[in-house]
């Protein structure tokens, strides 16, 4: 429990709980081709403190449900919806991805930003399709190999954090395998990580390690978000996260 309220409290200053962008979601969203329709029902699944259904509020006709396990973010998703005079186009929604309280065919879209690894992509892509209307959009960044062949220490570190990273083209075969028409796939920019994530949150280290009087746990999760940071910078080129667009097919 300790380990998960320093989490939370190193994480729920920053805009993003992980790497991603306006600029990406925005490109997600032209490749569902969502701009236009209206009166969409959108859950935000994993959607920390809102990063991705700020964006989504802003820019669609819809009601957006942001879904998220720790009150907390939720919390400050509200008030960040508040500032930006969007709140009456977010609900939140404090649930585990695991047991999801909608109906069959409830859903327009479900929207997943660097968090379906929480469940495992596959059974999140089982699991969620039931969720989405006929022709309803699946759209998630997930934990991508950008290359075969890669550093062994790369590939030692992630595979051991999340055993389920693959290339591109095994997820792409995933989504077809159970149910899904790709729409489009893109690799998130090194910006994405670096300024958007990474960054920010290096700049919160010495708050949280103050708030947290330098104790033993603090030090060690920030020594290990700075070994991972170090690890992205010497290895960019090999792995981000990619952001796959697809449709649900008729059962």
């Amino acid at each position: 429990m300790e380990d998960l309220q320093l989490l939370v409290d190193l994480h729920i200053g920053g805009a993003r709980q992980g790497p991603g962008s306006p600029s990406a979601t925005r490109r997600a969203m032209e490749l569902a081709g969502l701009k236009g329709k209206q009166g969409l029902r959108i859950a935000d699944i994993g959607s920390g403190t809102g990063a991705a259904s700020l964006v989504l509020a802003q820019d669609l006709d819809a009601q957006i449900i942001a879904v998220d396990f720790l009150p907390k973010f939720l919390t400050e998703l509200e008030n960040r919806a508040v500032s930006d005079g969007l709140a009456g186009r977010i609900e939140t929604l404090p649930a585990s991805m695991e047991t999801l309280p909608f109906q069959d065919n409830e859903l327009d879209v479900i929207w997943s930003e660097g968090a379906i690894y929480n469940i495992g992509f596959e059974a999140g892509l089982r699991a969620w399709r039931r969720f989405l209307k006929p022709g309803g959009i699946l759209a998630v960044s997930e934990l991508t190999w950008l290359t075969q062949e890669r550093p062994k220490s790369l590939t030692d570190h992630w595979e051991t954090a999340y055993p389920e990273v693959g290339l591109a083209s095994e997820k792409l075969a995933h989504l077809e395998a159970t149910g899904y028409e790709v729409l489009g796939y893109f690799p998130l920019s090194q910006d994405c990580w670096l300024d958007m994530y990474y960054g920010p949150m290096q700049q919160r280290f010495p708050a949280f390690l103050d708030k947290h009087a330098h104790s033993e746990h603090a030090q060690a999760l920030v020594a290990a978000e700075q070994a991972e940071i170090a690890l992205y910078e010497e290895n960019a080129a090999y792995v981000s996260y990619g952001f796959y667009v697809a449709r649900k097919l008729p059962d």
